[in-house]
């Protein structure tokens, strides 16, 4: 990844890097955050993907989800957000190529051998598979239309239109959903 970086701190924290992005959208302050996890986002995609070329190309890819998503998003801790953001672009994608095989995580691809870090995003990595499983024993119309507004931000109306159910019938799916999802979160804490 060749990304050049001028005129910005390099000792700022992720904060003040991510507020400068979000409020000036500064490119070089996202490319000085993200070349500080660089190696994480790579080792990730590697655990996922275990091709080195289908891993570059998908850091590349997920920086330039960073540039449209972060001026969106409130984050609190911007690493444990980039895992999060990696591993779901992991994960879209290999739903959409089925072939390519998941593979066990690797120690060696991460920048330390010390997973104290990894804390909290294995914790909130256990709510995802948890919401996963749960988002999966939705009846098929609820699952679609929570997949469409939830994980791909599509509105009623465009739900409607993708799915030929009604508006008011998918408002109903997503409220139902919505409730279904909590209630099944529940009895798996």
């Amino acid at each position: 990844m060749a990304l050049t970086v001028k005129h910005i701190n390099q000792s700022a924290d992720d904060n003040s890097l991510m507020y400068e992005y979000q409020q000036t959208l500064n490119q070089n302050a996202l490319a000085t955050l993200f070349l500080r996890y660089n190696d994480l986002v790579f080792g990730t995609c590697m655990k996922y993907f275990k091709d080195e070329e289908t891993s570059r190309d998908a850091v590349m890819d997920i920086y330039q989800e960073l540039v449209q998503k972060l001026p969106q998003h409130k984050v609190d801790n911007f690493k444990s957000w980039l895992y999060v953001v990696t591993r779901n672009h992991c994960l879209m994608q290999l739903r959409k190529d089925k072939k390519t095989p998941t593979v066990e995580f690797d120690g060696q691809f991460m920048q330390s051998e010390d997973f104290s870090h990894l804390d909290n995003v294995l914790e909130k990595e256990t709510k995802l598979n948890s919401l996963e499983n749960c988002i999966e024993a939705l009846n098929d119309e609820q699952k679609k239309s929570i997949q469409l507004f939830y994980l791909e931000n599509k509105c009623y109306n465009e739900i409607a239109d993708i799915t030929g159910i009604e508006w008011s019938k998918v408002r109903s799916l997503i409220q139902n959903g919505r409730r279904n999802l909590k209630i099944c979160m529940e009895k798996n804490v």
